[in-house]
């Protein structure tokens, strides 16, 4: 292997796939998926990079739960069940599942197996795909020294410590590094009174070796996947359902915006606007998302100040500013913000994802608030769009190979 090993931690991913795991476990333990790469920048890899991301992927066979981490996932994530942290304890990543092919600079990535076994792929092979790929292409390294990128993440902390505004660390998918996430959750937390700003981080190797909280609760797969298996008409009010029958309660974030706003408001009815604290801005114009989210509270006469709004989606400092002062006033909000910290280095991120398409034979797609950008099977976007009245002045869908 040509560089040391990468990912060296279970709990090196986002706190969402072990929530969504532990529901899979407990709900859909027989379904069995397929998730596919897509590479939404379509930059070219450097030849060879397959057969180094093969021997990395082999390497990650060998990580185990310790004792450790466990521990800390015990305290810290209580709404985990006793169960699950046991079935994660005997966990093993088999690469076996994931199917890797280079032509030229296209990379073709498929993972496929039961879906409460290959869920925890998708973050960690993502941040391998991107950590791997800057090693491959920038062997120099970062532009500037760690103290120059110090001075960058405190200019970032103070512009949030001065505003008050509430930020986590999003950024595990398409860091620069894991030792730069780090660096960057370091500076936040050394920041004075840090904890009245940075609220946590979604990744809990970085929760537990900083001693600050983890964050997360779902994600788009969670809602699409259940989607094909239950039908789509109120597949928002079906994954709601499902999740508080595992969690009653706690993790209470609901995305909003898998099969578009309006389909997710016809559900989110007002024993679901009460029961869920929070709602995650995803994609979309996110000034008209608050203006819909705010009505849509007082039509069901809660107070929106009593609810959050959690942005999510590109963000950067000046824009979060802009919409903490949009809020002000109308409803609570926090940020979590992804690259804009932890890739925020001189180099241009990738712009990948890795997405559900199938599960136990059907086709899984996602819409989204942003028009024109689907992902899936041709004819069930077309279908749900037509279901939930949404109207592409021009479709286009990201290639899905089923």
């Amino acid at each position: 292997m040509r560089f040391s090993q990468i990912i060296q931690s279970l709990i090196d991913t986002d706190l969402y796939k072990l929530t969504q795991m532990a529901a899979v476990a407990q709900l859909f333990p027989r379904s069995k998926v397929k998730y596919q790469f897509i590479n939404r920048g379509k930059t070219p890899f450097p030849e060879g990079f397959a057969a180094e991301l093969r021997e990395q992927v082999s390497a990650m066979a060998n990580i185990r739960l310790t004792a450790e981490e466990k521990e800390f996932l015990k305290k810290r994530c209580w709404y985990l069940p006793p169960t699950f942290l046991d079935l994660l304890d005997g966990y093993r990543y088999n690469p076996s599942e994931v199917g890797i092919v280079q032509n030229n600079g296209d990379l073709i990535i498929t993972i496929e197996g039961y879906w409460y076994r290959t869920i925890l792929w998708e973050v960690p092979l993502m941040a391998l795909i991107s950590e791997l790929y800057f090693k491959m292409t920038h062997p120099e390294g970062i532009e500037g020294s760690r103290r120059e990128l110090e001075k960058k993440n405190l200019a970032k902390v103070q512009q949030f410590a001065k505003n008050l505004i509430k930020v986590a660390d999003f950024g595990t998918r398409r860091r620069y590094s894991f030792e730069n996430q780090l660096n960057v959750c370091k500076d936040f937390v050394s920041f004075h009174n840090s904890s009245s700003f940075f609220v946590g981080t979604s990744n809990p190797l970085i929760a537990m070796k900083l001693d600050i909280p983890v964050l997360g609760t779902h994600a788009h797969e969670w809602v699409s996947g259940i989607a094909a298996k239950k039908g789509y008409a109120h597949a928002n009010k079906e994954m709601m359902d499902a999740w508080m029958s595992v969690y009653e309660g706690d993790l209470g974030t609901a995305l909003t915006d898998t099969f578009g706003t309006d389909a997710f408001l016809r559900d989110f009815t007002t024993l679901y606007a009460k029961l869920f604290d929070s709602v995650r801005h995803d994609s979309g114009d996110p000034y008209k998302f608050v203006d819909k989210i705010v009505a849509h509270y007082k039509k069901l006469r809660i107070d929106p100040m009593s609810k959050t709004i959690i942005f999510s989606d590109g963000l950067t400092t000046d824009l979060c500013m802009k919409l903490a002062e949009y809020c002000k006033g109308k409803i609570m909000c926090s940020f979590g913000i992804g690259t804009h910290l932890t890739n925020d280095v001189g180099v241009k991120p990738l712009n990948i994802v890795i997405k559900l398409i199938m599960i136990d034979g059907e086709h899984v797609i996602k819409l989204s608030d942003d028009r024109g950008k689907s992902v899936g099977d041709q004819e069930t976007v077309i279908y749900v769009k037509w279901m939930h009245g949404i109207k592409d002045e021009e479709p286009s869908l990201e290639p899905i190979e089923t």
